[in-house]
């Protein structure tokens, strides 16, 4: 009996695995992750350009100085949008990789660290207060604590998403609906919009106003680094847009806030901004005033 040599089917033949596209996935939040930088390199040196131009002092130089300013912090504000999906990319694609978290931090560092605090000082109190003086060495003192509160703010974050459990007693345990601490990136985003609502370098103002709002900033500056290192807690919306319900919402809101930002980005940027830094301090008050009648009670 002759042997039947069976033939197998076309339909049962194995497509080969598309590899190439599964990689190619995890270039986008590192794409992401470079345009990040990229605007904090924008910012940081059209700072250093608008710096040189105050030193001018002459009207049309300072005019020039204030758009470049201006264009720094816009650079830090798309830099927080390209943060923003970077981890949102990686988290729907499942591509979240560990030298991407490192990558993120260390990009985070830069934009939302270095380039805000050097722009803070080019534009306020480093061309305002005279150099030398025990001010202008206090706002120098305060730029770089803001950079080290930083710095320390994302290094614990690191610490704290990889090893939770592993944390000495005392801190705060991570979850996924709030930080612990102000986050970097808003830290940068209120000082963004308070000079994208006020480019002109403080210097245009006059010595007296100068002086006052130079110490304004000061204490602006040392605030935001004391929240960032702070146990205050602030809502991650990592779980917003998980139901249908709430994407839906969220896809409005967000369309609302585009247009609104659009037509009154200063005035709309600042406001959202400075909510957001607020409302973990009103959450802690509120904390707060809840436990003394229960502790009362007792």
């Amino acid at each position: 009996m002759a042997s039947v040599q069976r033939i197998k089917p076309e339909a049962e033949t194995v497509a080969p695995e598309r590899r190439g596209l599964k990689k190619g996935l995890y270039l986008i939040p590192s794409a992401f992750t470079a345009a990040n930088i990229l605007m904090g390199f924008i910012a940081i040196m059209a700072s250093l350009r608008g710096f040189q131009l105050v030193g001018t002092r002459t009207g049309e130089a300072l005019a020039r100085a204030a758009a470049l300013f201006d264009n720094a912090a816009i650079a830090i504000g798309f830099a927080m949008f390209f943060d923003m999906l970077d981890g949102r990319i990686a988290r729907m694609t499942k591509t979240t990789t560990e030298i991407g978290v490192q990558f993120d931090s260390i990009a985070d560092v830069l934009t939302f660290g270095i380039a805000p605090s050097l722009l803070v000082y080019t534009w306020s109190y480093g061309s305002a207060l005279p150099e030398g003086s025990n001010l202008h060495k206090l706002g120098w003192f305060l730029s770089f604590m803001y950079l080290m509160c930083g710095a320390f703010r994302l290094a614990r974050f690191n610490v704290q998403a990889a090893r939770p459990r592993l944390i000495a007693e005392g801190t705060i345990k991570l979850d996924k609906k709030s930080f612990v601490g102000l986050p970097i990136p808003l830290a940068a985003g209120l000082l963004a919009a308070v000079i994208h609502f006020a480019p002109m370098p403080f210097i245009q103002y006059g010595e007296g106003k100068a002086v006052l709002y130079s110490g304004l900033m000061m204490t602006m500056v040392a605030c935001l680094g004391a929240l960032m290192v702070s146990t205050l807690r602030y809502s991650s919306f990592k779980t917003v847009g998980t139901t249908r319900r709430s994407t839906r919402m969220m896809i409005l809101f967000i369309a609302a806030l585009g247009v609104l930002v659009w037509l009154f980005s200063r005035y709309v940027l600042l406001a959202s901004v400075a909510i957001y830094v607020l409302h973990g301090i009103i959450f802690r008050l509120f904390s707060l005033i809840r436990r003394k009648p229960e502790s009362a009670k007792s």
